[in-house]
């Protein structure tokens, strides 16, 4: 990277840049677009993590493909399966492009370098996982390619080595807080990011022909969660504050085995190598609610089972509220070289050896289903089919819609891979076609200054961490697992008075270098929107489907709630009543081949 490109241009105290291609997030869905965009294209990826700490490096049991590398598999019941675990709320044509791009997905990472475990015949291994089968639903299958339970990792480490290699310019730590958009003939065209230097509290400018967001999910809403403490949907909330819509947002995934009162995850893999939930009684319980797939059945089943087990008084331990996750018939070999890091994970931090006892799990807030509506190509939505020009997102925070209301486990991994290339390739023909740079205004950096010194010269009362708390414990008790709407009125209502509590935060540290005091504040104002957005949105959506779970509507309505929900900031956006600044539409879901039935494992 050059001088000029490293330091900009300096004017009146904002550094400015000037990129082809600005990618913000240094995920695997962003590495893996400036990986297909780099070659062709000046590309700067920018993040609020040094690269190898963003979370993707998190996700531990596989990426799915239907390589047939240990028995018979194909993309067509990939495709299948991704519809129906999705409870049919996926974008069909979506999902056979994720089913089909899989393979090449897979032979890309080993091709970079990734080290998948191997069979015996030296081909990449394959395991079973929840909601995967054969033949459409007759058994459990063996697609998930992995790398022990560090596949996560591997794709990380993987894709930030060969983006070192290609020369690829990161500009880490540095937190993206606005997107510069200007109106051309009535549409909505985008110029640029404003960021903030986290090591020198200086705002830098990055004007851009072609922009990608790629910067993860929101799960730090939840206080139960999987989510690192900087998955604060920041991408998300900046889309939102600019007036473009949010899809599907109500739909949360809740990940069944995490330990039980932390959330750290152990790996669905564990499941697909044979380890069992069990009640207070041992018994195996998911036999009767999936007797087909059993513990394999997809995430939001056996995420309700668990619950249902507990709320029914066969829960386990003092207070008789969390079920095992069994591995101790698994054996120590299998344990210490398929599934280190979990079995590590137990010893650590509940002091159990997953060798010899059954580790206590519950329930964790994981994976958000909604986010920034796409195309297939990745281009952002302003509607339901008017594309933003020139602004693409991918991964978590992107909503293809690929996952539906329900992710199936492995499917992350691959969404990541599978449409951060096609943004990386679709940025690149849309560079190409783009002649010149669009203006900027003369201060594009205005309202991010004002809301970093409002917030470090603010007087006011209220604790960052009291108001994320209380935010994040009236979540867990009220918009998690199950929901009602009394209990999401009573959330919106928290949320309500947060937001006006908000105005009046107190930011202890005044200084300018590091300032996570100060970072924290600003995360707290995207956490208590998009909460909000989630909340408003199921409390509108009368049924139940996949992760969005209504005991006053148990049963999912085809004929009134097969489709998607979008979400408009619209009225007065510093309002703390949602009714006054969130308006929701609906978008149709794209059905190809598999009309809606009742989902059995």
């Amino acid at each position: 990277m050059s001088t000029q490109e490293q330091q900009g241009v300096v004017r009146d105290g904002v550094h400015y840049h000037k990129f082809d291609i600005v990618i913000v997030g240094a995920g695997g869905a962003g590495m893996r677009a400036a990986l297909e965009a780099g070659p062709n294209a000046n590309v700067a990826v920018i993040s609020k993590l040094y690269p190898t700490r963003s979370h993707t490096g998190a996700a531990q049991g596989g990426m799915a493909a239907a390589l047939s590398n240990v028995e018979e598999d194909n993309w067509e019941w990939h495709t299948y399966d991704t519809v129906k675990g999705g409870d049919y709320l996926v974008d069909q044509d979506a999902a056979e492009i994720l089913a089909k791009e899989a393979i090449d997905a897979v032979i890309d990472l080993e091709n970079m370098g990734l080290p998948f475990n191997r069979t015996p015949e030296g081909k990449i291994d394959q395991r079973r996982f929840g909601g995967h089968t054969r033949d459409h639903g007759k058994a459990a299958v063996r697609r998930s390619c992995y790398a022990a339970d560090r596949t996560g990792h591997m794709i990380l480490q993987t894709l930030y080595q060969n983006c070192v290699k290609l020369g690829i310019n990161f500009f880490n730590e540095y937190y993206v807080l606005d997107l510069i958009t200007v109106k051309e003939d009535g549409q909505t065209r985008i110029a640029g990011v404003v960021s903030y230097e986290l090591a020198t509290g200086e705002l830098h400018v990055f004007q851009a022909k072609a922009i990608i967001f790629a910067t993860g999910g929101f799960g730090k809403i939840y206080k139960t969660t999987s989510n690192a403490h900087t998955l604060t949907g920041d991408g998300v909330g900046i889309v939102w504050r600019k007036g473009l819509p949010l899809e599907d947002m109500e739909f949360f995934q809740f990940h069944p085995t995490g330990l039980y009162g932390l959330g750290i995850l152990l790996t669905e893999g564990a499941r697909g190598e044979g380890a069992i939930l069990r009640n207070a009684s041992g018994e195996r319980f998911m036999e009767r609610y999936a007797p087909t797939i059993k513990d394999l059945a997809p995430r939001d089943i056996v995420a309700r089972s668990m619950v249902q087990e507990v709320a029914e008084g066969r829960g386990a331990g003092p207070h008789k509220d969390y079920v095992y996750l069994d591995c101790t018939h698994l054996g120590a070999e299998v344990l210490e070289t398929k599934l280190p890091d979990i079995t590590e994970f137990a010893r650590t931090y509940l002091g159990v050896d997953p060798v010899t006892e059954p580790v206590p799990v519950m329930p964790t807030a994981h994976y958000a289903m909604g986010g920034i509506p796409t195309t297939n190509d990745a281009e952002v939505l302003a509607a339901n089919t008017t594309v933003v020009p020139g602004l693409y997102a991918a991964g978590e925070c992107a909503c293809v819609s690929v996952h539906g209301s329900n992710r199936l486990g492995t499917n992350s991994l691959l969404d990541i891979n599978v449409f951060g290339k096609r943004a990386g390739r679709n940025a690149v023909a849309y560079v190409n076609k783009t002649p010149d740079w669009l203006p900027i205004p003369e201060d594009p950096a205005k309202e991010v200054r004002e809301l970093i010194e409002g917030l470090r010269a603010g007087t006011g009362t209220e604790r960052i961490a009291t108001l994320r708390k209380t935010l994040q414990d009236e979540m867990d008790r009220n918009a998690q697992v199950f929901r009602t709407d009394e209990s999401l009125a009573g959330v919106l209502g928290v949320i309500e008075e947060l937001r006006a509590r908000y105005k009046n935060v107190h930011v202890d540290d005044k200084g300018r270098r590091f300032n996570t005091d100060l970072l924290e504040a600003v995360e707290l104002g995207f956490l208590l929107d998009i909460a909000e957005v989630v909340v408003y949105a199921a409390r509108n959506r009368k049924e139940s489907r996949g992760g969005h779970q209504r005991d006053d509507y148990p049963k999912r309505d085809d004929v009134n709630y097969l489709k998607h929900t979008m979400a408009y900031l619209t009225g007065d956006p510093h309002s703390s009543d949602a009714t006054d600044h969130v308006t929701l539409d609906w978008k149709p879901v794209v059905i190809t081949r598999y009309q809606p039935m009742e989902r059995k494992y």
